[in-house]
Parts: C-alpha cells; sequence; structure tokens
C-alpha cells in the first residue's frame, strides 16, 4: 500500500472586484465616522471659542483620536483581510467598525467633561 503525496491545498481569493465592493461598502461606514470625528472637532473647538476659552490639550488629543483612529483601525482590518475570503473578509471590517464605534462612543463619554478648561 502505497500513499500517494495529496496536492497542497489552494486557498481561494476573493475576486479584485468582489473585495474592492466589500471594502467601499465598509469603507463608507469608516468615512463617516472619521466625518463625524471631523464635526465634533471642529464643532467643539467653534463652542469653546464662543465661549471666551479654548480646548486642552487632552481635548484637542481625544478630538484628534476620534478623526484618525476610524482610518487606522480600516487600514489595519483592510490589510488582514486584503488575501481572505469574501466572508472573512467582511467579518474583519465589520469587527473594526464595532471597534470604531465603541472607541468612539469611549472618546464621546469619557471626553464630555475634559474638553474645556
Amino acid at each position: 500500500m502505497s500513499t500517494a503525496p495529496t496536492a497542497p491545498q489552494r486557498t481561494r481569493r476573493t475576486p479584485a472586484w468582489l473585495s474592492a465592493t466589500i471594502a467601499i461598502l465598509f469603507g463608507l461606514f469608516y468615512a463617516y465616522s472619521a466625518w463625524s470625528g471631523l464635526g465634533n472637532l471642529l464643532g467643539l473647538n467653534s463652542a469653546a471659542q464662543s465661549l471666551d476659552t479654548t480646548l486642552s490639550g487632552f481635548g484637542w488629543g481625544l478630538l484628534l483620536a476620534g478623526v484618525l483612529v476610524p482610518i487606522v483601525v480600516f487600514g489595519i482590518a483592510f490589510w488582514l483581510g486584503r488575501r481572505r475570503e469574501a466572508g472573512p473578509q467582511a467579518l474583519l471590517l465589520l469587527a473594526g467598525l464595532a471597534l470604531v464605534s465603541a472607541i468612539s462612543l469611549d472618546i464621546f463619554v469619557f471626553g464630555l467633561g475634559s474638553l474645556i478648561v
């Protein structure tokens, strides 16, 4: 009895058009979160100026994190899912979106009282 060597299993890659479609659809949600963070940054800055005060350094850091975190998390999730099938790729992007939402909510709750000096 001889055992023939088995052929190595090839992993199926997602077609480029499907991968791009998944990334674009999830990217819209990430972009909305980043846009919302930018709106918070600009709105709270102008609100602080109208009250004749400024944002603290901690407030600036929190608000900038609200803008940058969605971009960074999308980049990491896209990079991790770029060579996977469609399902795992979408799940990685969805998990990243959940992380961004949790961080955005934490920034809102944590920074609510400490943004203005």
